[in-house]
């Protein structure tokens, strides 16, 4: 059986008490099949390329790095999604492996977000526009009238 959510962090298995506490912790999935749109077919794909490259980035950070083999997001691919317990989360896209710096710097406003969003202002310019979706929990969820 294929392992689809991957660990790529050595944060994954840090107690609690170390790093960033449980409640304010960002894990990063980047989507490791993703292709370039214009890059000839190769191995590794470029999505793992940045996979390794926000691992790396991350190291020492708290954040957390894991890898699935498809976001779905295909068109607007390198892909990558940042989740918080109890908050909404996050889908970006066009990203490239240089752009691992950036997730990391997203995750940690994030992170240290009061409110559970990540501020818009202060995201990098590639996670202003790369933004495909944002995702409520399902608390934040309303009935329709």
């Amino acid at each position: 059986m294929t392992d689809y959510l991957g660990d790529l962090s050595d944060s994954a298995d840090m107690p609690a008490g170390e790093g960033r506490s449980r409640e304010s912790q960002v894990t990063i999935i980047v989507c490791s099949s993703c292709r370039s749109q214009e890059g000839p077919e190769g191995e590794p794909r470029p999505g793992l390329l940045l996979a390794q490259a926000t691992r790396e980035a991350a190291r020492n950070s708290g954040v957390q790095v894991r890898h699935v083999a498809c976001l779905g997001n295909c068109k607007r691919g390198l892909s990558a999604a940042m989740l918080r317990e109890g908050c909404w989360s996050y889908v970006f896209g066009g990203l490239e492996p240089a752009h691992a710096a950036d997730l990391i710097v997203g995750a940690e406003l994030f992170a240290g977000s009061q409110d559970g969003f990540m501020p818009f202002r202060a995201r990098p310019k590639v996670l202003k526009r790369g933004l495909i979706a944002r995702v409520p929990t399902l608390e934040s969820l309303k009935e329709i009238p």
